[in-house]
């Protein structure tokens, strides 16, 4: 009888870690294949958002939030899409695509601060006044040109092999490597960009902040450009003049086109969601992928 107990025991044993370690895999199965499918679409949102832009850039070579790319696409089931079978589209995984388009050059850009002494100082003077106008510390301004101004010479030196040069931050919410602290990164970050080169401000996309710094206006005068691009956006540089109390602003500090972009795509599927973000820009007729980011995001637990 203990005999019979004990392989009784073990044979329970046995069979409840195999059922374990198939449970486990088939988990591990569902899971590659809902990143797999995550990604497979992600990229299809990606491609669909460079062919926008590319054709856009058809269109013609100024950018406003009247355009299709600056249209958000809210969220939308694509259950039906991946069913194999529209009578079976019940049986398919639960799946909500979103996402939209964002111009970087809406932003300041603070690359911008690492060029000549004679160049970067108009984009440095900017910088203060966006600090004052977000309500940021003025010694912001010089740890970020500390930050910033080194950045040509750091690369240089990476490329002759020196280990010596510092990393660079590559989003706004990496500022904390050059010392800031997170209210300031969090009271930054909505106005400010980091772009492999320097660029202008759009005039026809910028907030009202951005335009009061780069343009040397109060929050008045930056309405005024605001609401006007909202009517009928600026389709040169020099028609905004008669909104300004300087006259034309200058073409090496504004413009009314853009080459960066930033895509994101927010994906549900099943108990699982995914954010991707891409930098990318526009070279003519051709958008090019800089860079990607993919998060997971926590879901609200069910109730």
């Amino acid at each position: 009888m203990l005999t019979a107990m004990i392989i009784v025991t073990l044979v329970a044993t046995l069979a409840s870690s195999m059922l374990w370690r198939q449970w486990r895999s088939v988990q591990i199965e569902a899971a590659e294949r809902s990143r797999a499918q995550s990604s497979w679409i992600l990229t299809g949102a990606l491609d669909w958002a460079r062919l926008i832009l590319r054709e856009d850039r058809r269109s013609g070579s100024v950018d406003h939030l009247s355009e299709p790319w600056a249209t958000p696409l809210a969220e939308a089931r694509l259950s039906t899409f991946l069913a194999a079978d529209l009578s079976d589209s019940d049986a398919a995984p639960d799946a909500f695509l979103a996402g939209r388009i964002s111009d970087l050059q809406a932003r300041f850009n603070l690359t911008n601060l690492a060029q000549a002494p004679d160049a970067s100082a108009p984009h440095r003077e900017a910088l203060a006044r966006l600090c004052e106008l977000v309500n940021v510390d003025a010694s912001t301004v010089n740890l970020l040109v500390a930050g910033f101004v080194p950045r040509t010479t750091g690369m240089e030196a990476n490329t002759e092999g020196s280990a010596d040069a510092p990393l660079m931050p590559f989003s706004p919410a990496q500022l904390s490597w050059l010392g800031l602290d997170a209210n300031t990164v969090a009271a930054l970050a909505p106005y400010v960009t980091i772009l492999p080169r320097p660029t202008q401000v759009n005039l026809n996309t910028a907030s009202r902040e951005v335009l009061a710094a780069v343009l040397g206006l109060d929050l008045a005068s930056a309405d005024r450009l605001v609401q006007h691009r909202q009517r009928t956006p600026f389709r040169a540089v020099n028609e905004a003049a008669s909104l300004l109390p300087g006259g034309a602003p200058s073409d090496t500090l504004v413009t009314v086109s853009s080459d960066f972009f930033e895509v994101r795509g927010q994906l549900r599927i099943d108990q699982r969601a995914v954010e991707e973000r891409s930098l990318v820009e526009r070279r003519g007729l051709q958008v090019v992928s800089l860079a990607r980011e993919r998060t997971a995001l926590a879901l609200p637990a069910a109730r």
